[in-house]
């Protein structure tokens, strides 16, 4: 049974690397011509995986902190594994980002020529000072530093800062009141714990060599989860029945959000899939390793429904009224739904991402319970 597992994840990681490939080579030659999205909704799947996989990698290493910064003892397997994936999630996170940018070529100049009255200048250097310190902390750790600590702690108001401003990117943008909110930066943190929590819950569940640590751990990471999953919900609920309430300029993108053509995604995937099933097999699970590793992927993949419905529903409204019918041109509308190309590129970022994972399992020592990096093999 975990041969045919193992063959059947293979082939799905062959064809997402293929087709990811393929409209990675059409994002290079065609630019954003296959992309769905336009002059009026200008952010797309691109920059909803860029928040979702920036997040897991915030998520994760506030995780790192408890273990290292914090020394909560009952989380240490999962100090490693969470610097590996914070690793992860940011590389993909830029990438996603770099490949929606209209000129690829000059990402660098945000370095060379910044804007500090720009939010989008301060994430940048953020994202390079966190890379630069994910270095140090995972090479400190790696040598049993005495600076771990330090670095760790360092790290926590950082890795805040980019995530909950990344948020704040969000809800600075006067112009789209569904954003124009101050519970996005919350929002934002909650929701790095919650995706990373789960992605390390099935990572953790799934390794081959099952110690009393690890089970400790994947106890503690399932209350964690638990406890997220009520803060999202009651962040959501204060968000939108307020919004809903006051009829403010938010009210037409959270009845789309709720109520429009993509529904489902809000009530099926992200409450359905993303809380009630996850949330219902980790109070079920009782160390049952299968229950909390599928409840742990289904939060983490899922999540991606919770960062489209932030990206996508503030710019389906006009600014002004009648402005839809002003011009006409299929560039010019206020509907989208992301293209084929659009989803090769999340394949191809997917598929990278958990090669990287991957390799970091087979050749790093993240089990600190031994000496041995071959006990940290995934099952």
């Amino acid at each position: 049974m975990r041969s045919i597992t193992r063959t059947l994840l293979a082939v799905l990681w062959a064809v997402a690397l293929l087709a990811g490939g393929y409209a990675l080579v059409l994002r290079l030659t065609e630019g954003h011509g296959p992309a769905a999205y336009g002059s009026y909704v200008v952010w797309g799947l691109g920059v909803a995986q860029y928040i979702y996989f920036v997040g897991i990698s915030a998520g994760a290493f506030m995780l790192a902190t408890l273990v290292y910064g914090l020394g909560v003892k009952k989380l240490e397997p999962v100090g490693r594994p969470a610097l590996l994936v914070a690793a992860v999630g940011l590389v993909a996170g830029l990438f996603s980002i770099w490949t929606d940018l209209g000129h690829m070529g000059r990402a660098f100049l945000v370095l060379l020529r910044p804007n500090f009255s720009s939010m989008m200048t301060w994430m940048i250097w953020l994202y390079t000072a966190y890379a630069i310190l994910l270095v140090l902390l995972g090479y400190a750790v790696h040598k049993k530093s005495p600076r771990i600590k330090l670095l760790a702690l360092i790290g926590l108001p950082l890795v805040v800062s980019f995530s909950g401003g990344v948020g704040a990117l969000f809800a600075t943008v006067a112009a789209k009141p569904l954003w124009n909110s101050s519970l996005y930066p919350v929002f934002f943190l909650v929701g790095a714990l919650l995706s990373a929590s789960g992605l390390l819950i099935a990572l953790l569940a799934l390794q081959a060599r099952q110690t009393p640590a690890i089970a400790d751990a994947v106890s503690t990471l399932s209350k964690l989860i638990l406890g997220l999953l009520v803060v999202e919900v009651v962040l959501e609920w204060a968000e939108y029945s307020v919004a809903l309430w006051g009829g403010g300029g938010e009210h037409a993108a959270l009845s789309e959000v709720l109520f429009g053509s993509y529904w489902w995604v809000f009530w099926g995937v992200h409450l359905v899939l993303g809380v009630a099933v996850p949330g219902a097999m980790l109070l079920l699970a009782k160390g049952n390793k299968t229950w909390q590793a599928v409840s742990g992927l289904l939060v983490v993949l899922t999540y991606l429904a919770v960062r489209l419905n932030i990206v996508i529903p503030g710019q389906i409204t006009p600014e002004l009224k009648g402005l839809e019918m002003s011009y006409v041109d299929p560039r010019l509308v206020y509907t989208y739904s992301p293209s084929l190309f659009e989803w090769g590129i999340l394949l191809f970022c997917a598929a990278v991402a958990s090669s990287l994972l991957w390799l970091g399992y087979r050749f790093l020592p993240l089990n600190s319970d031994s000496a041995s990096h071959k006990e940290a093999k995934i099952a």
